[in-house]
């Protein structure tokens, strides 16, 4: 039978050190060995002293085009995305005030006139689809009866059937991604 050891009393600079590294990332059973010091002890003391490791974010990867090109592509496109926002706001604006709508990108009609209609109330929804009644797009905004159609199904629709468009702003060339939209 092996005799047991008389318990080992380390100094508190001994503790710092280990306090130390642990918090540096180093595991307890490497510092226990190192230290000889009881790894019970060591979380012991870790959980009554309140021990707490920093907690690093992994780093953002470098992008393959380098972060120079990765900030320039972005760069021009949150100034198209500023642009296209800006020309979105006066087109409703413009709508809002009741001029005609020229410059409302296709995509965000059937927004535009739920907008209109929720603000502006259901005689002036009314005269939008009685003036919109021959637009190519109207019978995907518009049901029937004149009652307007739910934005995103609508959305959709004028989505399907300017499929063409909408892939050819997005950049698709034929044959790629066919199932979109």
């Amino acid at each position: 039978m092996r005799e047991r050891q008389p318990p080992r009393f380390h100094s508190e600079e001994v503790w710092e050190q280990v306090r130390r590294g642990w918090e540096q990332g180093e595991t307890g059973a490497s510092l226990a060995k190192r230290y000889q010091v009881g790894l019970a002890n060591l979380w012991r003391r870790r959980a009554s002293e309140g021990w707490v490791r920093p907690t690093e974010k992994d780093p953002i990867p470098e992008p393959l085009e380098g972060w120079d090109s990765y900030a320039r592509r972005r760069f021009d496109q949150f100034e198209i995305d500023v642009k296209e926002t800006r020309e979105l706001a006066q087109s409703l604006l413009a709508f809002m005030r009741g001029e005609p709508m020229t410059e409302a990108p296709l995509w965000h009609l059937a927004w535009l006139f739920a907008f209109r209609a929720e603000h502006l109330g259901a005689e002036t929804a009314e005269q939008d689809w009685k003036r919109a009644g021959n637009q190519p797009w109207a019978d995907c905004v518009w049901e029937k009866d004149g009652r307007l159609k739910y934005p995103p199904g609508a959305e959709y629709q004028i989505l399907l059937r300017h499929r063409d468009l909408w892939r050819k702003q997005m950049g698709l060339p034929d044959g790629a991604a066919e199932s979109y939209p």
